[in-house]
Parts: structure tokens; C-alpha cells; sequence
């Protein structure tokens, strides 16, 4: 299975302080030729692009970190390809693809420290591979024979969160007090476009502001919130949000994942030294569906998703890589070998997951037991015997 394929944008950033412009005009990369809001290191041909505020973030990166930078996006799209064809196996419930959006989160992800925390959503499947989440608890989750699978403690990487947006409220609240105690980290906040325009949002972006609390709000904005494009949601960029709540908004090249690795380091650096929060909107594309029980043809076109295909996240870095003899071929050969040991294991794994303790459900409803819950509890268990009753007949 190749490992190649998807999509970027075009260069610069804008703090809160200041209006910038508009942003980029229309669908299917129609933008224009330099916006000066956009920060971008990498264009999508692989060449490096100066940038005097971000370049110091990523000036001491070693070949070694941009191979590894390169393996983790590979590696996290093999895991997402592997995950969608596993649900059409009738083997997940459902998936969330990251499939385009690789370089926001891997570079997001690589970006934060050990002791920073992480409130994803639930499409962060390559924020979870940077934070050492195994790739098969994610599936069990989508297998829903656990719930969630790993101890948030042990990887500062909160369990996904389905309701929209509301992860962010929990961030805010654990930046606050992280503040209160005088830790040195920070805290990131996953979400999308769609997730932008609920009351949860703002709502966090008063509290952090006010408070002055150490978070980083991570937009990663794929232009379609499920069949709703962003133009319906907001009548200004998204970063431009930020403004109004009084700290800074910054737009970055969602498919370059040099550009993203430098702006989340400045992110993360002003809120560790106290300097607030800040909204990070990666500019992006879904190139895939919203979730497979989603079908993109019905609202958008091929054209559009052409023109972000030539922007590809994974083949802009190899661009970059062989050009300037930071990986040879036996890299790459060596990378589809391990690809292929990812997706193996993957499938193995998922299949031998055993099923879940189907009274599990009933525990832990209340604190103290119901007698309601008892009731369900025994009609489930009545429900369950006619089954092996109507196999002995």
C-alpha cells in the first residue's frame, strides 16, 4: 500500500494586535498569491521559505528530527488508511480520518514537552502518536470495547472528547489551575472549524483571556465542518477571532509541518512565561470524509480536492528531504518496511480484542446504585439468557 498521497496552503502570520487582511479567497486552493496572514516555512514544492519571526524555532532542527518528522506523518497516515479499511470490515463502528491533516498535528504534537497537557478531540489520532499512545487503544475506542483505553496521566493526553467543543472549557479550566500551582507547561487545545463557532469556544476564550491562563488553542480548520464550509460559520478569518477577546491569532500553513513546529513552539513559549493564551488556526484540508459514515461527493467537488492533493503534507517534506540529501532512498525503502509492520499489527490487534463485559454498562451509572439501573440490569440479563434458551431448543 503506498503511503503517499494529499494536501497545503501558501505563506505569513498576524498577532491579535493587528487586523492583516482577509485571508485567503475562495475554495480549491483559488488564493491569493501571497498572503501576508499566512506563515508558511516549506512551500508546497518543498523549498524552504525565510521567515524572520519563526525561523528561530526550527533553526537548530538536525536532519535526524526532519527524517523523524517525516516518519511520524507516514507512519500516522498508514494507522489512519489501516483504521478506515478496518471499519469498512465491519471491525470499527466508526472512524475519524486525520487523512491530509497530518503535518498540523504532527507538528503541534512534536512542538509541546513532556509535562505540557493535551485535550484532543477526536480526530488527534497523530497528536497521540507524538504523545505515545498506542494506535490500537485509539481503536479499541472506535471498537467500543473500552472507553478510550489509556490513562490520560500517564501521557498527558486527555481521552477523546465527541462533544463539540467542549474539551476546550476543560483546558482553560486545567490551565487556570496548573497558573494557581506555578507550573512551567503549558496546555494545548485541539478542535476544528465546526467547533469554533460553539458557545463552549468563546466561552473558554473569555475565561483563558481574563485569567491570563497558560493555553494554547489549536484550530485545526479543514474548511469543512462535516457538509457546512467554514464561509457559513464566520465572516473573517478564524485567527482573526482571537482579536476580540484580547490575545493574539495566528494563521499558519497547516500542510507544512516545519511551519506548524515553529508557530506552536512561539505558542507554547508565551504561555509558559506567562504570557497567555493564543489561537493557532493551521489552515488545512480534509481530504478524506468526515467520518466513514460520511459521503464528501455529495458537497463537494473532485476539483477542489485535485487542487489540495497537489499540496500534500507527506510529499512536500520528501521534496524537501531529497533535495537537500537529508534522506536517500534506503530511507524511504526502509520506512515502507515498517509502514507495513504498523498495518499488520494494527489489523492483528484489533481482531483478537476480546468483547467487552456486556453488563458493564450498567456500573458506575450512580455513585451508590439505583434501583432503576437494577431493573434495566435484570431485564438485560433476562434478554441475554433467550438467546442461549433459543439455542437449546
Amino acid at each position: 500500500m503506498t503511503v503517499e498521497s494529499t494536501a497545503a496552503r501558501t505563506p505569513r502570520r498576524s498577532a491579535g494586535s493587528k487586523t492583516g487582511t482577509t485571508g485567503p479567497k475562495g475554495r480549491g486552493g483559488a488564493t491569493k498569491s501571497a498572503d501576508p496572514d499566512l506563515v508558511q516555512l516549506l512551500t508546497p514544492e518543498g523549498k524552504r521559505v525565510k521567515n524572520a519571526e519563526y525561523d528561530k524555532y526550527v533553526a537548530g532542527i538536525t536532519p535526524e528530527e526532519l527524517r523523524g518528522l517525516y516518519r511520524d506523518m507516514v507512519l500516522t497516515r498508514r494507522f489512519d488508511a489501516e483504521a478506515t479499511s478496518l471499519q469498512r470490515q465491519g471491525e470499527l463502528g466508526l472512524w475519524a480520518s486525520l487523512l491530509g491533516q497530518e503535518a498540523a498535528q504532527i507538528g503541534s504534537g512534536r512542538a509541546t514537552r513532556e509535562d505540557d497537557y493535551v485535550f484532543p478531540t477526536y480526530r488527534e489520532h497523530g497528536v497521540a502518536w507524538c504523545r505515545g499512545v498506542d494506535p490500537t487503544n485509539l481503536l479499541g475506542m472506535f471498537r467500543g470495547v473500552n472507553n478510550g483505553g489509556w490513562d490520560p496521566n500517564s501521557n498527558n493526553f486527555q481521552l477523546y472528547t465527541i462533544v463539540i467543543g467542549s474539551q476546550t472549557l476543560h483546558a482553560t479550566g486545567y490551565a487556570m489551575g496548573i497558573a494557581k500551582d506555578g507550573a512551567d507547561s503549558a496546555v494545548i487545545a485541539y478542535f476544528g472549524d465546526g467547533a469554533s463557532s460553539q458557545g463552549d469556544v468563546a466561552e473558554s476564550f473569555t475565561f483563558s483571556a481574563v485569567y491570563n491562563a497558560p493555553v494554547v488553542f489549536f484550530c485545526q480548520n479543514n474548511q469543512w465542518a462535516i457538509s457546512e464550509p467554514t464561509e457559513r460559520q464566520t465572516r473573517v478569518p478564524l485567527y482573526q477571532r482571537a482579536q476580540g477577546f484580547g490575545f493574539p491569532g495566528v494563521r499558519v500553513d497547516g500542510n507544512d509541518v516545519l511551519a506548524c513546529l515553529a508557530v506552536t513552539k512561539w505558542a507554547l513559549e508565551r504561555a509558559r512565561g506567562g504570557e497567555g493564551p493564543t489561537l493557532v488556526e493551521a489552515y488545512t484540508y480534509r481530504m478524506g470524509a468526515h467520518t466513514t459514515s460520511d459521503d464528501p461527493s455529495r458537497y463537494r467537488g473532485d476539483e477542489e480536492r485535485l487542487a489540495w492533493e497537489a499540496k500534500d503534507p507527506i510529499l512536500r517534506l520528501r521534496r524537501y528531504l531529497e533535495a537537500s540529501n537529508h534522506a536517500d532512498e534506503g530511507f524511504f525503502a526502509e520506512l515502507e518496511r515498517e509502514s507495513e509492520a504498523l498495518g499488520k499489527r494494527v489489523r492483528e490487534a484489533v481482531r483478537a480484542m476480546p468483547d467487552p463485559d456486556h453488563f458493564a454498562i450498567f456500573e458506575n451509572v450512580y455513585a451508590d446504585g439505583h434501583a432503576l439501573v437494577d431493573e434495566e440490569r435484570a431485564q438485560f440479563a433476562a434478554y441475554q439468557a433467550s438467546f442461549a434458551d433459543a439455542e437449546g431448543v
